[in-house]
């Protein structure tokens, strides 16, 4: 219990500072940040509406706090260009973001987990050389090439997957793969090969332990082995690794949707960006970092589970 309230007392004061950072976006921009809002073509009526809406004619920690209540009470801002609150235009768009991370993720643990622990227990091997090889080859990619090959392949050529869009699932659950499968592959085989490797080397050092060949010449089979002992032993290196692979994923999706043309958080992100529509990124760099913490948060308190010596 110790533990788990040291870990949640430490969370406030990152997201204390995750707070000034994102409010500060605003005014850390060159110059007047309605005039930049506004473009070459706002008049000055414009360029002081803007103004009022965002409250920039405020002193400055009075804007701080005004927008630190409104963050508490959900309100996120509402954007210059679209006149939707920031909240409701997030809430729309976060179901492709969101499904495309967990697949993603998903597609990256199931394949990549076994095929490491698999690449440690043949080291040396021809299996052991592919894995690696296979590894090295998917990370050295950036996303947008393993994309574009996959929709080239199996969507030009082939016609078995659709060119981009998304299909929500209660419009049916293959439609709903078929436009997934293709974004999920193409970030999952980088996540995979880091987790392979990271899985593969952890394993590694785990069983060249002495407890490792003590069970070993017990005849314990290889199953139990490698799951029961090694595994669970070299599991604080691969949960922080699928961690990281998690927030990583949350701003690469950014160019898996503008790849796939996924009307997700990325497209919003970019989208916000490209017009200045600073409460609509604000609103995106506060729901992102927080997700940042809450996983990191959420990783530490797996560590005290797989090794209960962190505990204490």
């Amino acid at each position: 219990m110790n533990y788990l309230l040291k870990r949640l007392l430490a969370v406030i004061p990152v997201l204390a500072v995750v707070a000034v950072i994102v409010f500060l976006l605003l005014h850390l921009a060159p110059g007047d940040p309605a005039v930049i809002i506004g473009g070459d073509t706002a008049s000055a009526e414009d360029i002081e509406r803007i103004r009022e809406t965002l409250g920039l004619n405020r002193p400055l920690p009075e804007q701080f706090f005004h927008w630190v209540g409104q963050i508490l009470q959900g309100n996120l801002g509402t954007s210059v260009f679209t006149g939707m609150p920031v909240a409701e235009m997030i809430m729309q768009r976060v179901e492709p973001t969101l499904w495309i991370s967990a697949l993603t993720m998903l597609f990256a643990v199931v394949f990549a987990v076994p095929m490491g622990i698999v690449a440690a227990w043949k080291a040396g091997t021809w299996f052991d050389r592919a894995i690696s090889g296979l590894a090295v080859a998917a990370f050295s990619l950036p996303v947008f090439v393993i994309g574009y090959g996959l929709v080239y392949g199996f969507s030009t050529r082939l016609g078995w997957f659709p060119v981009q869009g998304f299909k929500s699932l209660s419009d049916g659950f293959v439609p709903f793969i078929r436009h997934l499968a293709l974004p999920v592959i193409s970030g999952g085989l980088i996540y995979m090969a880091l987790l392979a490797r990271m899985t593969r080397s952890t394993m590694l050092e785990v069983l060249g332990e002495d407890y490792i060949r003590t069970a070993r010449a017990k005849g314990l089979s290889k199953r139990r082995l490698l799951l029961r002992h090694a595994l669970k032993n070299a599991a604080v290196p691969i949960v922080t690794t699928i961690g990281l692979g998690i927030a990583m994923l949350l701003s690469g999706v950014i160019v898996t949707e503008s790849v796939f043309a996924i009307p997700g958080i990325g497209r919003l992100t970019v989208d916000s960006i490209l017009r200045r529509d600073y409460p609509v990124i604000q609103g995106i760099v506060l729901v992102t970092a927080t997700a940042y913490v809450v996983i990191n948060l959420v990783t530490d308190l797996l560590y005290g589970l797989f090794d209960p010596r962190i505990r204490y």
